[in-house]
């Protein structure tokens, strides 16, 4: 077995202590990787103004879609070397990670050339206020052109996950949180160059976080538990096929939800330039808020994982139990902050007394998505833990597609609640994923199903 210098086993010890422990880390990791966009619309929106607010806000939404496709891909391995880890299967594993990296960086590449090719139609398709269309178009293009980074450095930290180590995506993300701070202050502040500054800042922050983390792994390749041998990057057939089954429903969940943002974004795109700043400014708090929460689903998803594959169903019930505990105390404490702080919140985005007048509109909204988040924290975590993806893809049908277009539409346009409804529809719709998800842990189904360590 690995090192415990990098993995750690999940299958015996003081869970609520190991699932707090592992948490944080991640908390800080999901944190820092949204301080990317908000540094960029922050500074942007100090030295460019609103028009290019709007424009990070909107682009950052399409890298974002990107992002959480191949992000699915990384999560079906991180599900995979948990439960490989979890069964004791070491040479396993380092097929199972040689195999993710050649398909995530193939993936990633042929994605970008696909968005980098039709960013005109992208723009058109959002109805991009024309203010922001080219400063949208060159901040999509040079942040998709380096989507091989981001990927790569998600792939490298699902792994790290799913052998229990939280600590070093942080020390990553971190590095390159700091790298991306100092050149957007350079790039769009002190050399002027607008939105396409805050871009270029961003992919070289994701690229030294890339570049240290696979470094970072093959000095210690010994604990890590992959040999970094030219042969062990061959796509192995076996894997591919369950990388891909597993994971094309978990980057179709994400997919779809990204793309239900789209399509909310395009309604209140057509309410004007001012509507569209403050839905940027406040899914990028709510992203922050939903990324710091989301470090405990990312913590319960490889302590499943391991105690599923172990036979240990009862720790990883008890898995499931402690997120809600936590989420419940998290989102309580992420309510009344935004009750009481939330337009200073704002503020931080921009200084334009029009977006600040919106934003008590957009709070009073979105606060009805948090409890359905605490909700998904653990038994949307014990849903992808487990590797049940179909299950997982359908809810995130029924949540992304189904629900926050349907929603948006029928009280923003059919009861004419305009940017009001927009985002209620868009507030209510996770409800979709979290109350079937919840119904499907505390039903006995789950218990019938084959563990995904069997066929590894």
């Amino acid at each position: 077995m690995a090192s415990a210098k990098i993995s750690k086993d999940f299958t015996k010890g003081n869970l609520p202590k190991q699932l707090l422990l592992f948490t944080l880390p991640f908390m800080a990791s999901n944190a820092l990787q949204v301080l990317y966009s908000t540094i960029d619309m922050i500074i942007v929106g100090e030295y460019v103004g609103t028009p290019g607010l709007s424009a990070v806000s909107q682009s950052s939404q399409i890298v974002n879609f990107a992002t959480m496709v191949c992000l699915g891909l990384s999560n079906a391995g991180q599900v995979l070397v948990s439960q490989a880890f979890g069964a004791g299967k070491k040479k396993e594993m380092n097929d199972i990670i040689g195999t993710m990296f050649s398909v995530l960086t193939v993936f990633a590449a042929i994605l970008s050339v696909i968005i980098i090719s039709i960013n005109g139609w992208i723009m058109d398709v959002m109805n991009m206020p024309a203010e922001s269309y080219d400063m949208a178009i060159d901040y999509l293009i040079i942040c998709t052109g380096g989507l091989i980074f981001t990927a790569g450095y998600n792939m490298v930290s699902a792994v790290l996950r799913g052998m229990g180590d939280s600590k070093r995506p942080f020390l990553f993300i971190g590095i390159a949180s700091a790298i991306n701070l100092i050149l957007d202050l350079l790039f769009t502040g002190f050399l002027g160059m607008g939105v396409a500054g805050a871009a270029w800042a961003t992919i070289i922050g994701q690229a030294a976080a890339f570049i240290f983390s696979i470094f970072y792994l093959y000095k210690r390749k010994e604990a890590f538990g992959f040999d970094f041998k030219r042969e062990s990057f061959r796509m192995q057939k076996k894997y591919v096929k369950m990388i891909v089954s597993l994971g094309t429903p978990m980057a179709i969940q994400m997919g779809c939800l990204n793309l239900s943002m789209l399509y909310v974004n395009s309604l209140i795109n057509d309410i004007g330039v001012v509507e569209s700043a403050t839905f940027g400014a406040g899914v990028k708090i709510d992203d922050i808020i939903n990324k710091i929460s989301q470090g405990i689903q990312y913590a319960a998803m490889p302590i499943i994982s391991q105690n599923i594959a172990a036979g240990e169903q009862k720790r990883a019930k008890q898995t499931v139990y402690w997120a809600w505990i936590y989420s419940a105390a998290l989102t309580v404490f992420f309510m009344i902050l935004y009750v009481c702080f939330g337009k200073q919140m704002f503020m931080l985005f921009s200084d334009d007394p029009l977006v600040h007048e919106q934003c008590s509109v957009f709070i009073s909204a979105i606060l009805w998505m948090f409890p359905a988040f605490a909700i998904v924290r653990g038994s949307g975590g014990f849903v992808q833990g487990i590797g049940n993806a179909k299950l997982s893809m359908l809810l995130a049908l029924l949540d992304g597609v189904v629900l926050r277009i349907g929603l948006s539409w029928l009280f923003g346009i059919y009861f004419g609640w305009g940017f009001y409804g927009f985002v209620l529809g868009y507030g209510l719709a996770p409800y979709g994923f979290a109350i079937p998800s919840m119904i499907y842990f505390f039903s006995p189904v789950w218990q019938k199903q084959k563990t995904l360590a069997d066929a590894i």
